[in-house]
């Protein structure tokens, strides 16, 4: 492709969340919010039910667990605890990883679209793109009646191979060059996201992806923590 071809195509920045573009993971945070919410929902094996054993589940079972718990809940309800969640949860001193905030609006003054790629769910992750200005989110899709109320099910966990699949897909119907898109993750699962495009971030230190860094020659950045608007400090 000529150069000239690659800078006609639209460019893209995909952002893993939790830990990620936000200092903590949503899903956990958000369950202790729900259960002050509505104790009498929460099974009595308390909020701390997801803790990984000695030998933990895989993720994606983890993820399908956790959103188990939301069954027989009204959509409109989630939606709403979801908004009052963020609202509170936006205004810690801690609550953002900067370099990822800084990133977010680096790309969108390039004029690239930026996407959030996530294991959460959509009614966490709305609330902190309309703040972000993101349009396009990709998450775990939770089953809904047609009564609008949660099954507990979802369609399918946006993890690992997912994220990348995700990616790829998206890539495609924008008609962009993976070669020209970066992505930022911050945990081996995601990996096949970061793979899947030309400028792969890595955020924070695991490991695994600081290796794949040193052996690929990726960018690695900062996960020191801020409040929003942290990003040009």
């Amino acid at each position: 492709m000529t150069t000239e071809l690659r800078t006609a195509c639209p460019a893209l920045a995909f952002f893993d969340v939790d830990e990620t573009v936000i200092a903590e993971k949503s899903m956990l945070d958000f369950w202790r919010h729900w259960s002050r919410l509505h104790p009498a929902r929460v099974a009595p094996d308390g909020p701390e039910w997801w803790a990984e054993a000695a030998v933990p589940p895989d993720r994606e079972t983890l993820n399908r667990r956790y959103y188990r718990r939301y069954a027989g809940v009204p959509l409109a309800d989630l939606e709403a605890a979801g908004r009052l969640w963020y609202d509170g949860y936006r205004r810690g001193g801690a609550a953002f990883v900067r370099s990822a905030l800084r990133a977010v609006a680096t790309h969108r003054a390039a004029g690239r679209e930026v996407v959030l790629v996530s294991g959460s769910m959509r009614p966490l992750l709305a609330p902190l793109a309309d703040e972000l200005e993101v349009s396009t989110v990709v998450c775990t899709e939770l089953v809904v009646g047609a009564d609008g109320v949660l099954t507990g099910e979802v369609h399918r966990p946006m993890i690992g191979a997912a994220k990348g699949e995700a990616v790829v897909r998206v890539m495609r119907e924008r008609g962009a060059d993976p070669r020209d898109c970066f992505a930022y993750g911050d945990h081996e699962s995601d990996l096949a996201m970061l793979r899947a495009v030309g400028n792969p971030v890595v955020v924070g230190d695991s490991p695994v992806l600081n290796d794949e860094a040193e052996r690929f020659g990726w960018s690695v950045a900062s996960a020191r923590r801020g409040p929003f608007g942290s990003e040009g400090t």
